[in-house]
């Protein structure tokens, strides 16, 4: 599934090799977070004191097989800018790391 999205970019990938993105999708700070307010609300009926805020996202990791790692930054930037992130409500951030 990910060698397609990964060819269009012109790469194809080598086999044994694996690149990791690690992926983090947050609301925007202007947001309500009505998730985060009930989980908040959650760990106070827990007993526990002193938390502020809660806010609630997304994490996503995704594998990708070769060794091209602005291949695989690219892809993710695609990824993460067409498919996981509301760009009008969320925010997101990534780490891409190969493993070899």
């Amino acid at each position: 599934m990910m060698k397609s999205a990964l060819v269009i970019h012109g790469w194809i990938p080598e086999r044994g090799a694996m690149i990791h993105s690690r992926i983090h999708v947050t609301l925007r700070p202007s947001i309500l977070d009505p998730q985060g307010k009930a989980v908040s609300h959650a760990i106070g009926t827990l007993g526990i004191a002193g938390v502020s805020t809660v806010r609630m996202g997304k994490y996503v990791e995704v594998t990708f097989e070769g060794n091209d790692v602005a291949a695989a930054r690219a892809a993710t930037e695609e990824i993460c800018r067409k498919l996981l992130a509301n760009p009008v409500m969320e925010d997101y951030r990534f780490e891409v790391e190969n493993e070899g």
